[in-house]
């Protein structure tokens, strides 16, 4: 059975991240969840295997439709609907970065696969939205004298591929994909990120509404420091992760010294010793 962490401080207002989605689920946007949907298709296209028992982790069940048949589809809670050694395949899709506990996410689908089942997920990663972050910081702390959580915090790609290894897979891998867009001003982007349910979810946000001057001055700063022929520019990152529920048929680095051939032999060269001092 799963563990899931009791104690730890929530990050996530589920409250709010599910009304801010169920806004986006019908009148949103969903440009970079479709990216990333199509870029998660294509890597298990070239993984040589077929798949026939898959489930997919995901906020927006319409945009897998038709993708993968027969696929299990559950929704991103706490504790994931998903069957212990159940599937063959589990695809996480762009939710981890809400996660209130990602290893535990990761491990929840571990637990859900038979062995040798491959897990790929897709996140948002920490360069995502770095322009707004450090405009809108700016403009509080200029006019405020101090900060509040505007922009949710996102994990970088060393790190998400060390909670693969923390949650138990085996060959992990984590590779990120930065993407560029461009808005005709930061309130142009703001309400793009509304559209696609990604706007402030944190539970320590403040629940007042952010004074319009505050706005205003960060758009300025935006404008400021990263314009493009009179367009801003947002990055945004999506990390993707691989791993393999461990199966004893997998590969294992060799123990040192158990090689048959000399590396010298192998290069066809002669072994030679350092210079000693």
């Amino acid at each position: 059975m799963v563990r899931i962490m009791q104690n730890a401080p929530l990050l996530t207002d589920r409250t709010a991240l599910l009304a801010h989605r169920a806004r986006a689920d019908h009148e949103g946007d969903l440009f970079l969840h479709t990216n990333a949907a199509d870029d998660l298709q294509d890597r298990l296209s070239m993984v040589n295997r077929t798949f026939t028992a898959p489930a997919i982790v995901t906020p927006y069940p319409a945009i897998w439709e038709g993708r993968l048949p027969n696929a299990v589809i559950v929704p991103d809670e706490d504790v994931l609907a998903l069957t212990p050694r159940a599937h063959d395949l589990v695809i996480h899709a762009m939710a981890l970065h809400w996660a209130n506990d990602p290893v535990g996410q990761l491990i929840q689908c571990r637990h859900a696969l038979k062995n040798d089942g491959l897990f790929l997920a897709a996140s948002f990663g920490g360069q995502t939205l770095q322009e707004l972050r450090a405009s809108l910081a700016q403009a509080e702390s200029e006019l405020t004298g101090g900060l509040s959580p505007r922009v949710l915090p996102m994990g970088e790609i060393r790190d998400l591929g060390g909670l693969l290894q923390r949650a138990g897979f085996s060959l992990p891998v984590a590779d990120g994909l930065p993407l560029t867009a461009s808005y005709q001003t930061a309130f142009h982007l703001m309400k793009d990120l509304r559209a696609m349910g990604e706007t402030n979810a944190l539970v320590n946000r403040r629940r007042a509404f952010t004074r319009p001057s505050i706005l205003r001055r960060a758009a300025e700063i935006y404008a400021a420091n990263y314009a493009q022929d009179e367009r801003i520019t947002a990055t945004f990152e999506l990390i993707f992760m691989t791993g393999w529920a461990p199966d004893d048929s997998q590969p294992k680095p060799l123990r040192p010294g158990s090689a048959a051939q000399r590396l010298a032999d192998a290069l066809g060269t002669s072994e030679g010793r350092l210079p000693s001092d």
